[in-house]
């Protein structure tokens, strides 16, 4: 007989178990062969593609801007490369520089769908805004001097370029090469000056006279410039440094705002000092002297009307004793008649209406509102119940100011995109000032819809004095830490930084809630180790018995005893909530409105614990939420806790050895990992701290940690794993050690929860109401739910609990769960169709629970449910009720899962995740087979971490900054529609007449005298500049953008030469075709000529005959023949280019 190793059976499972594979199965390989066999698979690798969106919300860092007034296009650059373009409502693109360097300063051309952008690195790039995707055309790197101004005149393909050094020089921005034209700074200023200038300030044309050119340095002086004779007609001088200069728009004057605070007005003819000095925000002294000295004016427009006196914009220039911030402002205007201000702060854009009284400001349509309190986290919601969107915003409608300008949004340029999605989407912003908000983000649209400010059940405190000394967090204590929404049933559930759990149902009627409904939970950290004072107290039961408490009111769960090392302490605080509810009457308006309000309480001197999971199902009508302590599952529709229990306990059920353990009493291991568990220096209660924070001696969260909560949240999971990967295969080792609960106890952390119906036991032949629990070590347990039936007994009768112990155990954390049916398909789970509560009794529908389909009768040993867990590390596929393992896969092993969910694709179902090292993967179900793996994102933010969140149809999101959302799409279908679905910045409108240009035209010769830039700047006229100067980059916009943004300022022949350089290595492979050609073409011109004898009436002329000659040719011939300076008419050159790029 062969004898049986036990040994090798145990390597063999291991082996197993660490294997890399794609699936692999737990029970046997016919096993999972057979289900896969059952089960076929829809979704393919081909129905994947990840790329990004949209990104919403207000530029982060924004450092200039500008408007084309033609386009109603508004440009905004920030500091870390980004260009965000915003057209009318539901028009913005994102475009971001390849170096990631500051844009200092933007520039359209006017009407031509093309922006200039310069960079601190000193570079100057050529966008083409007339495709939907904008990009970069042309790159001019300067190597020996620093950008510090831009300036391109209205209609003119001549960009000057102001340096550090005092130098401007004049880029063609055709080709972007510069010009051999260049006004020195020593030529400029006074000759007999022995102090350089400084850097270029400013540069502008005069309005009236494009030969005049005005130069502002920073030392405060100003040059006109004459562009024909190359010198300096007038300098102006001032002792305050120069920050903007702004033109009268008839040319004669022109202001300067200096770093003084002060305001200089200049008459052009009068150099010697100025007609003007103000300081609009200075003290005017009474003796006469100079006023005091303000902070500089950064920002001046001097602007005019018809109707009225000249009058001037400004920012800054306030007195030293003002607080304000920097901003940059910019003023449209439509000849000379300004009716709005653009003003863009640090963290807001701000458009002011110049033409009502009062100059109350636009209603701002973009969403950029989403940064008013920092976003701690978020949830996004695809395919949902098409009445819920409408719905909100009934609602929020209502909160909305009327104090806005009741002229139209100024900045409405651009086109909605033809494309559209079938389903709606919603996204939801929880924030730091404990507010949430609802945003309709159907159609790559986003749009507020509903806020709900959490904080008001609470009472605030007035000053840092009258706080409570039992808040845990210094800085926001109302912030939003995670949140569950049930879009069928509306009900929200809120858990904040301050270890409370807030309910919500939605209500289109207006209430006054005299007492908020409250019930305070008891879940001590060291339950272990609580006695009695006397010393010989029987511990307080652990799962407290439904209904166990008097009143709502009132601390269910029953006071434990205080330990005795604590007796001695003075005013130990026990039983007490973190924040103070609301003592006065509660006026809720449409909308969320307050069904329950749960806190953790302190124990003992120790605070609670901040909450690690939560979920709600609106069809049990319970809500379950867990910490570093155990978890909670509460009854809100009686008000009652149901279950407080450890997560050591959750195993209690099924382990035979489980003791409590008593003394000696050994220090405790520190929650999640987070501190040293070799150190066994420290009291008690310093051990005992919340896995969430490290406090100090108040006992209170720095504001570091209070600001990022939820950062340290998703590291519970990862600590605890690093820690434990000598455990990762341990779901077999014995339970009987009593060593091994308080380990558990102290380091399992409950990470995940999901309400089901399913089959539980093989016993039982229909699914039952349960609660899936997920613990950091990777265990998943599961606890039985009995649930009234009727909705009149569901109010009376209470809901039963019982724990069923573990059923399998993973690596890693927790992260997800859900079910499939027999044959693959997803469970939705069960929900409560939404109903008024407050609706008068006519109206009122009665609540219904909506019934499961009941999965068929588990005969003869059959699986007819699938569940599907996902961890830190692998995923795997239960067979229910059997519950062996039938698909198995691990995710990564380099690296651990942050976001993991089950979605819903038009072609099937899969799991999604995203893992720390930025890979973004999909798995199909049930085979768990890997469907797509790119490397996206490298963690590099933690907000990145605690924001990322997948939904259905192959979307997903995260914050990529303070202020921004970021969209992506995993889904080939949205892939391939994108482009119709992204609006178009550039439409075609005819340019009106220049501001100031034909007014005075022909009156006693005072009119606006043009300028032949060609004739100065050309090559022919200024010659060619030093090519160490700068180097001319070409971008990747391709060929498609270069002919779009040519189509302007660029000529055809600049278009053709476009395309010659790029093909011009082609061009010894076509010599001997071009010269066949050419044979040809001759005796085709022999031919004619002999018919045009022949026939009198039909005459080809020789340029005529050039022109069939011409279209006869592919345009690479063209091209080469072109660069081989074969002799063909410029007319005919431009109408064939003209009929190429028309053509494509």
């Amino acid at each position: 007989m062969k004898k049986f190793n036990i040994r090798k059976v145990l390597d063999g499972l291991t082996a197993v178990s660490s294997s890399s594979s794609s699936s692999t199965s737990a029970a046997s390989p016919q096993s999972g062969n057979r289900e896969n066999e059952l089960i076929p698979e829809s979704l393919q690798s081909e129905h994947f593609q990840l790329c990004k969106t949209v990104r919403h919300g207000f530029p982060h860092q924004p450092s200039s801007m500008a408007f084309d007034p033609v386009q109603k296009i508004l440009a905004i650059g920030s500091e870390n490369g980004a260009l965000r373009l915003f057209g009318q409502a539901g028009v913005e693109c994102y475009c971001q520089h390849e170096s990631g360097c500051a844009v200092i300063q933007l520039q359209f051309l006017v009407n031509e769908g093309a922006l200039v952008s310069a960079l601190a690195d000193d570079s100057v790039h050529l966008w083409n805004l007339r495709q939907k995707l904008p990009a970069v055309l042309h790159s001019l790197k300067f190597n020996r001097e620093r950008i510090t101004f831009c300036h391109l005149p209205f209609q003119s393909k001549w960009l000057y370029v102001g340096t550090q050094k005092g130098n401007i020089h004049i880029v063609n921005v055709e080709s972007f090469t510069l010009s051999g034209y260049v006004i020195m700074w020593n030529k400029a200023i006074e000759l007999s000056s022995k102090t350089h200038p400084g850097p270029v300030v400013h540069i502008s044309d005069n309005p009236m006279d494009e030969g005049k050119l005005l130069i502002g340095f920073e030392c405060g002086i100003v040059v006109l410039w004459d562009l024909k004779s190359k010198k300096a007609d007038y300098r102006y001088s001032y002792d305050e440094a120069i920050h903007s200069v702004a033109w009268h728009h008839e040319g004669k004057q022109f202001v300067c705002s200096h770093s003084d605070g002060t305001l200089t007005t200049w008459n052009i003819r009068v150099p010697a000092k100025p007609a003007q000095i103000i300081t609009p925000h200075g003290k005017q002294p009474k003796d006469g002297k100079k006023p005091e000295p303000c902070k500089p004016i950064l920002k001046v427009e001097y602007k005019t009307t018809r109707a009225g006196e000249p009058f001037m914009i400004l920012s800054g220039g306030l007195s030293f004793d003002t607080v304000s911030r920097r901003s940059c402002l910019t003023v449209m205007h439509d000849y000379q008649e300004p009716y709005a201000v653009v003003v863009l702060l640090k963290k807001d854009l701000v458009v002011i209406d110049l033409a009502q009284i009062g100059y109350p400001i636009f209603e701002n349509p973009y969403p950029l509102s989403i940064h008013e309190s920092p976003v701690t986290c978020c949830e996004y919601f695809a395919n949902c119940p098409a009445e819920v969107i409408p719905a909100l915003y009934s609602v929020g409608s209502r909160q909305k100011r009327q104090s806005f300008s009741k002229k139209e949004w100024p900045i409405s340029g651009g086109n909605w995109g033809q494309g559209t999605l079938s389903f709606s989407e919603i996204i939801i912003t929880g924030h730091a000032d404990g507010s949430i908000k609802f945003w309709d983000a159907s159609a790559l649209m986003l749009q507020v819809l509903y806020k709900l400010k959490t904080a008001k059940v609470f009472d605030k405190p007035r000053s840092k004095e009258e706080r409570s000394s039992t808040e845990i967090v210094d800085e926001d204590p109302f912030a939003i830490q995670m949140l569950y929404w049930c879009p069928e049933s509306r009900v929200l559930c809120v858990a904040g930084v301050s270890a409370h759990v807030i309910i919500y149902r939605f209500s289109k009627q207006e209430v006054t809630t005299e007492v908020v409904q409250l019930l305070e939970v008891r879940m001590q950290c060291d339950l272990n180790e609580v006695e009695s004072p006397e010393g010989a107290g029987d511990q307080a039961p652990a799962v407290s018995p439904a209904g166990g408490a008097s009143s709502p009111q009132s601390s269910l769960p029953q006071s434990h005893p205080s330990t005795s090392s604590n007796n001695s302490c003075d005013g130990l605080r026990d039983n007490l909530p973190c924040l103070k509810v609301r003592s006065s009457p509660l006026k809720q308006f449409p909308g969320c409105q307050v069904e329950l309000l749960i806190q953790l309480v302190w124990v003992s001197g120790e605070p609670p614990l901040q909450i690690t999971s939560l979920m709600l199902n609106s069809a049990y009508g319970l809500v379950a939420f867990g910490n570093g302590y155990g978890l909670a599952v509460v009854d809100y529709i009686q008000k009652t806790l149901l279950l407080n229990v450890s997560t050591a306990e959750l195993y209690a059920s099924t382990d035979p050895h489980f003791k409590q353990p008593r003394s000696p009493k050994k220090a405790r291991q520190p929650s999640a990992g987070l501190c040293d568990g070799n150190d066994s220096s420290g009291t008690p209660e310093e051990k005992c701290k919340s896995p969430t924070s490290v406090r100090s001696k108040s006992k209170k969260l720095s504001k570091t940690l209070a600001n990022d909560f939820a950062k340290i949240s998703r590291k519970f999971i990862m600590i605890a794993d690093q820690k434990d990967d000598v455990r990762d295969n341990s779901f077999s080792r014995s339970r009987s050690s009593s060593v091994t609960s308080i380990d558990r106890e102290s380091r399992e952390i409950i990470s995940s929860f999901f309400f089901c119906d399913s089959l539980l036991k093989k016993s039982e032949p229909l699914a039952v109401p349960s609660l899936w629990v997920g613990t950091s070590l990777g265990s998943m347990l599961t606890i039985s739910l009995t649930v009234p039936s009727t909705p009149e007994q569901r109010m009376q009768q209470p809901v039963s609990v019982s724990t069923c112990g573990p059923v399998v155990r993973l690596k890693g954390g927790i992260l997800r769960m859900a079910q499939l049916d027999s044959s693959g398909t997803l469970l939705p789970q069960v929900y409560e169709p939404w109903y008024d509560p407050n609706a008068p009794e006519e109206e009122r529908d009665p609540p219904r629970r909506r019934k499961p389909i009941s999965p068929p009768s588990s005969q003869e040993n059959q699986d007819c449910q699938y569940a599907v867990i996902c961890s830190e590390k692998q995923a795997k596929v239960l067979a229910l009720p059997s519950q062996s393992c039938i698909y198995e896969h691990n995710i990564t092993e380099t690296s651990f899962v942050l976001r993991a969910d089950v979605v819903t694709m038009t072609a099937g179902v899969a799991i999604a995740c995203f893992c720390a090292n930025g890979h973004i993967m999909t798995l199909s179900l049930p085979s768990l087979r890997p469907l797509l793996d790119v490397n996206y994102l490298p963690l590099t933010d933690m907000r990145i971490a605690r924001t990322f969140c997948f939904s259905n149809q192959g979307q997903a999101l995260y914050l990529t900054s303070p202020t921004e959302i970021q969209r992506i799409t995993y889904s080939q279908e949205t892939c391939d529609n994108l482009q119709e679905m992204l609006g178009e910045l550039f439409t075609p409108v005819e340019t009106p007449e220049a501001p100031n240009r034909g007014f005075f035209k022909g009156l006693f010769g005072g009119g606006a005298q043009s300028l032949d830039r060609e004739d100065l700047f050309g090559e022919v006229a200024a010659g060619r500049a030093s090519r160490s100067l700068a180097q001319h980059i070409q971008g990747p916009g391709g060929m498609e953008g270069m002919k779009g943004a040519a189509s302007g300022v660029v000529g055809e022949l600049a278009r053709a030469r476009i395309a010659l350089d790029e093909r011009g290595q082609k061009l010894g492979e076509l010599e001997e075709r071009t010269a066949a050609m050419m044979a040809s073409a001759d005796s085709f011109s022999k031919q004619a000529h002999d018919g045009s004898l022949n026939h009198k009436n039909f005459f080809f002329g020789e340029r005529s005959l050039k022109s069939v000659y011409l279209t006869t040719f592919t345009f690479e011939d063209f091209e080469l023949m072109l660069n081989k300076k074969d002799r063909f008419e410029m007319v005919v050159v431009s109408c064939f280019v003209k009929e190429q790029f028309t053509s494509i």
